[in-house]
């Protein structure tokens, strides 16, 4: 699970689906990124690292990986 997605959404009081319809895709797209079923593409990971004003790398690490 990408941990840091979800704190960052639900940090805002956010739903998947508003974040996704914020950065222009589809509810099911972002839930399997925020699920760490899918990466998402250089352009669309910089997108929602805008969208979060999150400024570190650590975003889209999958917190379970060793």
């Amino acid at each position: 699970m990408r941990n840091k997605l979800i704190e960052l959404r639900k940090a805002r009081n956010l739903t998947q689906e508003e974040v996704a319809e914020r950065i222009k895709i589809s509810r099911a797209h972002y839930g399997r990124i925020e699920n760490g079923e899918r990466n998402p593409s250089l352009k669309l990971a910089i997108k929602i690292k805008k969208f979060f004003n999150y400024v570190d790398d650590d975003i889209f690490l999958d917190n379970d990986a060793t």
